[in-house]
């Protein structure tokens, strides 16, 4: 049964609508980690640009992370990798339909491709820009970032940047350049979790007691889509020991069967420890913001520990952290960093910069 494209307007809470203005049009599709990055851009946006009006196209399984970013209006979610499956299907022939007209329905001012990919440089040139309207994109790869010339094409302006720039930074920088500001201070994510989460953790394979008292949780990101990310099972358990040592309660979350196995060993080595339930983005990122801190891999899930501002230690075994990791010349630089070692960081090393982030360690 086809799925009708997403569309509904986001406002922070407490923040008053803004009167009608300049319309912009943000395009960033996928990947998770992708996406947390751009988010710093819509603030930059709404702080430079008054009364701006930001729409974001993404991948429909992002749309209720987006949802959550402050500044963003609308959201128009696209299924492009399920599509590209069955292309010549009639239920994708219906669903493409019907993304086009929700796509469509808002002329824009701006269009900016953050993705700087053929699939994204698509849906900026099907986007309906007003008389003045222009559509911006990147006119050149960037060190470690994927790049496909139809996103130059495509472009009425075509932005060069500085092959060696962080990811959050192309975003915001690429947003400056199209809307004629110049970017300051620290990026702010504007990721809003809202209320809800996991109400029910598991322990131990049991239900939690609800009448204890709930010591401070430390959850471990531990899945990636590449394995060459991953970190050992055996790591994680010691870190994990070393946590309920220190008084943590420790938080394991799963994104599929795999990783709610790698969970469950995990868990089965620990002594307080909660194996999530399956969640969606929003649950998950409700979830999360409740924790004391978080020590996790090169992964979406680890990024968006990055943007709730949450006491981070993210694990690489490539040195590019430079690129997508957490900014050491920021101010919360002191509660997040990055530890990278070939093949892989000790457990020491993570379990140091865990100590040097001043998260408190209730009993030894």
């Amino acid at each position: 049964m086809s799925q009708p494209p997403v569309r509904h307007e986001v406002l922070p809470p407490g923040r008053p609508e803004v009167k009608k203005g300049v319309k912009v049009l943000i395009v960033k599709l996928s990947s998770l980690g992708d996406v947390v990055h751009a988010m710093p851009a819509v603030h930059d946006l709404n702080q430079a640009v008054p009364g701006v009006e930001v729409d974001w196209v993404v991948e429909r399984a992002f749309a209720p992370l987006v949802a959550r970013c402050g500044g963003v209006k609308g959201v128009i979610a696209c299924d492009l990798r399920r599509w590209r499956q069955s292309p010549f299907a009639a239920q994708t022939r219906s669903e493409w339909r019907a993304f086009k007209q929700s796509l469509q329905a808002q002329a824009y001012d701006a269009v900016i491709d953050l993705q700087g990919l053929t699939k994204s440089a698509l849906v900026s040139w099907l986007a309906r820009t007003t008389p003045k309207g222009l559509r911006y994109g990147l006119d050149n790869p960037t060190e470690g970032s994927s790049f496909e010339a139809p996103a130059r094409w495509v472009a009425d302006e075509a932005i060069p940047m500085e092959p060696h720039v962080h990811a959050v930074q192309r975003s915001r920088l690429l947003c400056a350049a199209a809307m004629k500001y110049s970017i300051s201070g620290p990026d702010c994510y504007g990721l809003v979790p809202g209320s809800g989460g996991a109400s029910a953790p598991v322990v131990n394979g049991h239900g939690s007691n609800t009448f204890a008292p709930r010591k401070p949780r430390v959850a471990l990101v531990h899945g990636t889509s590449r394995a060459d990310k991953q970190w050992p099972l055996a790591h994680w358990v010691e870190i994990g020991q070393r946590l309920n040592h220190s008084g943590f309660a420790v938080a394991l979350a799963h994104g599929n069967a795999a990783e709610k196995a790698t969970s469950e060993a995990i868990a089965s080595q620990l002594g307080d420890v909660w194996v999530w339930p399956t969640m969606g983005l929003d649950s998950l990122t409700d979830t999360m913001a409740q924790c004391a801190g978080v020590i996790g891999v090169d992964s979406g899930l680890s990024h968006i520990a990055v943007a709730l501002g949450l006491p981070h230690v993210q694990i690489y075994n490539f040195d590019t952290a430079w690129r997508t990791g957490p900014h050491n010349d920021l101010p919360r630089a002191a509660r997040q960093v990055s530890v990278f070692a070939a093949p892989c960081p000790s457990v020491e090393a993570v379990w140091h910069a865990w100590e040097s982030l001043g998260t408190p360690v209730l009993c030894r």
